[in-house]
């Protein structure tokens, strides 16, 4: 099975588990996955002891983890967006940042997984999903 079918079946299987424990429901849920799924790439980073690398995806992160308070304060759909637009990221990423840390097969893999994820958020809310406060 190739990256990309990891992903999917990783993320089908979050989504699954999520959604059947009640996890899902709470607004934290998909909110820290953001935060933890765009640190990954500081952990490469660190891993290729690049400190070039190290800045570029700590500004990324950042930007992401912003998103993802942000979301989780005002508007679910940013959380749902910036989940999916951190998967067509993980596919356009080389192009903007030399991450030596990073597996080959990783892109491929997380941004399955993102795309996935956001996609089910965002259907789970147009179908009038609510989020509940912790």
């Amino acid at each position: 099975m190739s990256e990309y079918g990891v992903g999917l079946a990783l993320a089908a299987a979050i989504a699954a588990i999520a959604t059947a424990t009640g996890m899902a429901r709470e607004r934290s849920f998909y909110s820290t996955a953001l935060i933890v799924i765009a640190s990954y790439y500081v952990l490469f980073a660190v891993m290729g002891g690049s400190t070039r690398a190290l800045a570029l995806e700590s500004a990324v992160a950042a930007a992401f983890a912003l998103a993802a308070v942000l979301g989780f304060k005002r508007n679910m759909w940013l959380v749902a967006a910036a989940i999916a637009a951190h998967g067509v990221f993980d596919f356009v990423h080389h192009l903007f940042i030399s991450n030596p840390g990073m597996p080959p097969w990783w892109p491929g893999f997380c941004g399955s997984v993102d795309v996935a994820l956001g996609g089910w958020m965002g259907f789970r809310l147009a179908r009038g999903q609510r989020f509940t406060a912790d």
